[in-house]
């Protein structure tokens, strides 16, 4: 059986521990044997390389070098990584290495919470979206600064915003994402604001396919 480990915490508003239960249940129907934790302190005390991925679900924080240290390293040598939203792309704001294994950092939602908008499919393809077709969300926007090096799988269209994140004409912005850290397959997807959307069929589907895709 699979192994995966699940750590959720930081701040409040995206509703971790609720959220982490749902990518959970998700993980533990794949028959993964699930180890869900709310403390940094287990990415030092456990032997991150026994498990077949690491789902990160903590919005902001900081974390020590002597727990980051031996996640990148699992990763590195083929622990899946994978996650959503701010629990991933918006973690440890000040640990650049960090963004560049995940792939990509959280700037800005324009418009706040409650924004429509469609969410494009861009590799129908890939085991990640096959059968899957463009859908609409009203939930944040996520803005984000992406690295060049990841493979875009969805996307979402900013048109011109006002306020004091202003987008300067309209732009494609990658919702779903997959990249390469070392040995470890790394997934990301910007839905998934709360606990609500994250139990959207579509979010779902693409959290079970990337869970999967992502996993040693």
């Amino acid at each position: 059986m699979k192994k995966a480990l699940i750590f959720q915490g930081g701040w409040e508003g995206h509703e971790p521990a609720e959220v982490a239960e749902i990518l959970a249940g998700i993980l533990k129907e794949e028959e993964f044997d699930v180890k869900v934790t709310d403390t940094l302190a287990t990415l030092e005390e456990d032997d991150l390389t026994s498990y077949d991925l690491i789902v990160p679900n903590w919005t902001q924080g900081q974390i020590a070098k002597e727990q980051l240290q031996p996640l990148m390293q699992a990763v590195e040598s083929g622990t899946g990584l994978a996650g959503l939203h701010g629990g991933l792309g918006d973690s440890f704001r000040m640990e650049t290495d960090y963004q560049f294994m995940v792939g990509g950092q959280w700037v800005a939602h324009p418009g706040n919470d409650g924004v429509t908008y469609q969410v494009n499919i861009k590799d129908p393809d890939h085991p990640l979206t096959e059968g899957m077709k463009d859908f609409t969300v009203v939930s944040e926007q996520y803005y984000m600064h992406v690295d060049p090096a990841v493979k875009v799988h969805a996307t979402t269209r900013f048109p011109v915003a006002e306020g004091p994140y202003k987008v300067n004409g309209e732009v494609d912005m990658p919702v779903v994402w997959t990249k390469k850290w070392g040995e470890g397959k790394v997934y990301y997807c910007s839905l998934g604001h709360v606990a609500e959307i994250v139990r959207m069929p579509e979010v779902m589907t693409l959290m079970r396919n990337g869970f999967k895709w992502a996993s040693r």
